[in-house]
C-alpha cells in the first residue's frame, strides 16, 4: 500500500478518465500524449522555473535550491506523471543536499531525511545508504529545554524517520517500544493527534494526525477511533471549502493548502471524504496562480511546495484530472514604488553593552542608520547617543531587545521561549517584559500574551520580531494570526548562529508577501568590537524618503524591506530575502549605496582599528583610567559566533601622540575556559601636557591580507 506521503503515477485507465471528463491530454505522460494541454504546460513551465545549475530546485526568489523545494518539484512532477529533466543529477543533489550541510544544525531534524527518502524514492532510487543512518534512530529525540519547557519532541520531524522505514522497507521492530508509546501517547479522544501528550489537553492538529495516523499503521498499532477521527477531520473544513487545523482554532485558524492536503490524505487512509467536496475543489482551484504554480491561500504568491500540496490534494480526492482546466488569477500589475524612495540600513539586536564610542565608530564606518540596541541598559543608551550626536554620526540608536524568561504555551503544542523579540524607540514607554533573564516566568497563553506584552508595545510604537522556531504547527499558528491580527510584524532570515532560518525552517518561504523578511544580529558577546563579523556580515534593508523610526515603521507595513548576507558564512555571495521582486530589484539597482564589502564601490566598510581616548567618567569602557587620559587601540580580528576575538586581520605597527612614537602595554584577557582570548588591546597611558589645549594620537595597523597599512587618528 503507498503512503499517502508517496503519491504513485497516474494510471493511464485514470488519466483516460480525466480526459473524457476535462480534455485534459496534458496529464498524460509523454508516452501516452504527445503535447500538454496549456494550462498543463504552465504548470511544468513553473516547475521547471525553479530548478538551478546546481541540480536541485530553489524557491522562486532565492539563487540557491534546496531539499524542500526539491522534494515538492519531484512530488509534483510525479503526480503529473512525469520523470523530472536531469534526474541523474537531481538525484545527487537530493543525496548530498540536508540543510545541515550549510552549517550543522543545533537539533536534528529528522523531517529532512524523510524528505530525502522519500523524494529518492520517487525518482526511483533505492536510498540504500539511509538505511544504515536510519539503524541509528531508534526513539524520539528531546527537544531542547532552553526552547520547549517539557522537552517534548517535534511530532512531525520525529515521526519522519519511522516513514523512512516504511518507504525502505525496513524492520519496524528495532523502533518498539518508544514509538509506539510516544505515538499512542498523543492520540486523542476524538482520534487526532497532536505534539503534546493527549494528558496534557488540549485537542489535536491535522497536520499532525495525518503523521500520527501513518505511524500507527507503519508501527502496526490497534485500530481504533476510526469514526470519531472522520468525523474530527471533517470538522475542520471551513465553510469555504478549504481546511484549518482543528474544528475550533484556539488563534490562527485559516484555510490553508497544506492544512487542506493533510486532512485529505488522513480521510482517505481512513476510507472517509470531506463533507463537501465540491466546495474543496473549487477552493484548491482558487489556489492557482497565473505563473502556473499554486500559492498557500487565495491571492498568496505560489511556491513550489504548496503546489506540491495542491496536486496532492486534488489527487486525494480524485480530481486531479481537472487541473488543466482550472481558471488561474490573473498576473497582478507590476507594483509600481512611490518616488523618492531611498535604500537605507537597519540593524536589529545589535550590541547594548560594551563601548558605546566603538558602536557609534562601527555605525558610522558601515553607514548604518538606525541601530538595535540589544537589552541595552539606560546609561548605555543616553551614552552612544550622546557620542553620536558630538561626533555628528547620522544613526539612530533604538531598542531591540530579547526578552528572556518570557514562555508562551499553546495547548496541544508546546510550551515555547524565544516568542518576545522587539524592536521599539529608545525612550517610549512599552509596557514591562514577561519574565527576566535567569528567573522562570510562567507561562502565557497566546490570547494573555497578545494583550499583556503585545498590546502596550505596539501604543510604544513598537514592534514584535519571530526569531525563530522549530515546530512548523506551533510557528504556523502564530504567523498566520498575524497576518490576520497583526503581531510579529518581521520574520527573521539570516542569524549570527544560523546561516538562514529559512535553511533549517523552510516553511518559513510561504509567508514571502504577507510578513517581511529581516536579519536578526542577535549579538553576544561583552564588546561591540569582537561580534563585528556579524555586524558586518549581515543587515536590514529597508525603503523610506529619510531613516526614521516612522520610515522604518512605514516600511514594514509596506513590505518594503529586504534582508542581505555577503560574508564568509555565504561563501562571499549575496543572499537576499525580499517580500517582492520589486522591492528586491530596486534595492539591487542601488548597491552602491549600500554595498559594504570590497570593492571599488563599496561606500561602507569594516575598520581595521579602533582608537579610543579614556577618561575617568568613562564608566562604560574598558581600560579607563583613574586620572587623565589613557589611548585603547583594538586590530579587526575574525571573530567567534560568540563575540570572541580569534584570528587577526590586522597588526599593531605603531601609536603616536602628537607625531611622537610612544610605545604602548599589550593587553590579553583569556576567556573563562581558558580556550582562548576574550579581549586584546594596547593600552597607553598619556602623561599630562602641562600646557593643555587639543591633542592628536594615531594609531597605525597593517592589514595582514594585503599588507597595506591603515591609520585612525584621535583628537582628544
Amino acid at each position: 500500500m503507498n503512503s499517502p506521503l508517496s503519491p504513485t503515477f497516474l494510471s493511464r485507465r485514470t488519466l483516460l478518465k480525466g480526459l473524457a471528463v476535462a480534455g485534459v491530454a496534458g496529464l498524460l505522460p509523454r508516452h501516452l500524449a504527445a503535447q500538454p494541454a496549456p494550462a498543463a504546460s504552465s504548470l511544468l513551465d513553473y516547475l521547471a522555473a525553479h530548478q538551478r545549475a546546481d541540480g536541485g530546485y530553489a524557491f522562486a526568489d532565492q539563487e540557491r535550491s534546496h531539499l524542500t523545494p526539491t522534494f515538492a518539484v519531484i512530488g509534483a512532477y510525479k503526480l503529473l506523471g512525469q520523470l523530472p529533466p536531469r534526474h541523474v543529477a537531481l538525484i545527487d543533489y537530493v543525496r548530498t543536499h540536508h540543510p545541515r550541510e550549510l552549517k550543522k544544525l543545533e537539533q536534528e531534524r529528522r523531517i529532512f531525511e524523510f524528505q530525502q527518502v522519500q523524494a529518492l524514492v520517487w525518482l526511483g532510487d533505492p536510498a540504500a545508504e539511509f538505511k544504515e543512518r536510519l539503524n541509528t534512530f531508534t526513539a524520539p529525540l528531546a527537544y531542547l529545554k532552553q526552547y520547549e519547557k517539557n522537552g517534548y519532541p517535534v511530532f512531525q520531524s520525529e515521526l519522519g524517520l519511522v516513514q523512512c522505514r516504511a518507504l525502505l522497507g525496513m524492520d519496524v521492530e528495532p523502533l518498539k517500544p518508544a514509538f509506539p508509546e510516544y505515538v499512542t501517547a498523543r492520540r486523542r479522544a476524538n482520534g487526532s493527534f497532536n505534539n503534546t501528550p493527549a494528558a496534557d489537553g488540549g485537542d489535536g492538529h491535522v497536520m499532525n494526525t495525518l503523521w500520527g495516523l501513518q505511524a500507527a499503521r507503519t508501527l502496526s498499532l490497534p485500530e481504533e477511533k476510526k469514526a470519531e477521527t472522520i468525523a474530527w477531520l471533517q470538522a475542520c473544513q471551513r465553510p469555504g471549502g478549504g481546511f484549518t487545523y482543528q474544528p475550533s482554532p484556539l488563534f490562527g485558524g485559516v484555510d490553508d493548502v497544506a492544512y487542506t492536503r493533510a486532512a485529505l490524505r488522513a480521510l482517505a487512509l481512513l476510507g472517509g471524504a470531506p463533507a463537501n467536496r465540491e466546495a474543496c475543489v473549487a477552493w484548491l482551484h482558487s489556489l492557482a496562480n497565473a505563473d502556473g504554480g499554486f500559492g498557500d491561500r487565495p491571492g498568496w504568491l505560489s511556491n513550489p511546495l504548496a503546489t506540491y500540496y495542491a496536486l496532492d490534494a486534488l489527487d486525494a480526492l480524485g480530481a486531479l484530472g481537472g487541473v488543466a482546466k482550472v481558471r488561474r488569477r490573473a498576473v497582478p500589475a507590476r507594483k509600481v514604488l512611490p518616488a523618492g524612495l531611498k535604500v537605507f540600513s537597519i540593524q536589529i539586536e545589535s550590541h547594548g553593552v560594551g563601548s558605546p564610542a566603538e558602536a557609534v565608530a562601527l555605525a558610522a564606518a558601515l553607514r548604518i542608520d538606525l541601530w538595535g540596541a540589544k537589552n541595552a541598559k539606560p546609561e548605555w543608551m543616553k551614552r552612544v547617543r550622546a557620542l553620536a550626536a558630538a561626533q555628528k554620526v547620522p544613526v539612530q540608536f533604538f531598542r531591540a531587545n530579547e526578552e528572556y524568561g518570557t514562555w508562551v504555551n499553546v495547548p496541544g503544542l508546546g510550551t515555547y521561549s524565544h516568542t518576545a523579540d522587539l524592536v521599539a524607540p529608545a525612550d517610549t514607554d512599552i509596557g514591562p517584559p514577561l519574565g527576566m533573564r535567569g528567573e522562570t516566568s510562567l507561562p502565557v497563553s497566546w490570547p494573555d500574551f497578545r494583550t499583556r506584552r503585545l498590546d502596550p508595545l505596539q501604543r510604544g510604537g513598537g514592534r514584535l520580531v519571530w526569531q525563530f522556531g522549530e515546530n512548523e504547527e506551533l510557528v504556523r499558528a502564530f504567523l498566520d494570526d498575524s497576518v490576520e491580527r497583526g503581531g510579529f510584524a518581521a520574520i527573521s532570515t539570516f542569524h549570527f548562529g544560523n546561516p538562514d532560518f529559512t535553511n533549517s525552517e523552510p516553511f518559513l518561504n510561504r509567508w514571502r508577501g504577507q510578513i517581511p523578511f529581516i536579519g536578526l544580529q542577535d549579538a553576544h558577546g561583552v564588546e561591540p568590537w569582537w561580534f563585528a563579523d556579524q555586524t558586518t556580515g549581515f543587515r536590514t534593508l529597508f525603503l523610506a524618503t529619510e531613516p526614521t523610526w516612522d520610515g522604518w515603521l512605514k516600511a514594514l507595513k509596506e513590505n518594503w524591506v529586504v534582508a542581505v548576507r555577503h560574508d564568509d558564512m555565504s561563501r562571499g555571495e549575496t543572499w537576499m530575502h525580499s517580500g517582492s521582486d520589486e522591492v528586491r530589484d530596486f534595492v539591487q539597482a542601488r548597491e552602491s549605496d549600500w554595498r559594504w564589502w570590497s570593492g571599488d564601490q563599496a561606500k561602507a566598510h569594516r575598520p581595521l582599528v579602533s582608537l579610543v581616548a579614556l577618561r575617568p567618567e568613562d564608566e562604560l569602557e574598558v581600560g579607563r583610567p583613574t586620572q587623565g587620559v589613557a589611548l585603547r587601540a583594538r586590530c579587526a580580528w575574525k571573530n567567534t559566533p560568540q563575540g570572541m576575538p580569534q584570528t587577526p586581520l590586522a597588526e599593531f605597527v605603531k601609536l603616536t601622540v602628537d607625531s611622537v612614537d610612544v610605545t604602548p602595554t599589550l593587553v590579553e584577557k583569556k576567556r573563562t575556559n581558558g580556550s582562548g582570548l576574550a579581549d586584546r588591546y594596547h593600552l597607553y597611558a598619556v602623561p599630562e601636557n602641562a600646557s593643555g589645549g587639543a591633542r592628536t594620537a594615531t594609531a597605525v595597523v597593517r592589514e595582514i591580507a594585503t599588507n597595506r597599512e591603515v591609520t585612525m587618528p584621535v583628537r582628544f
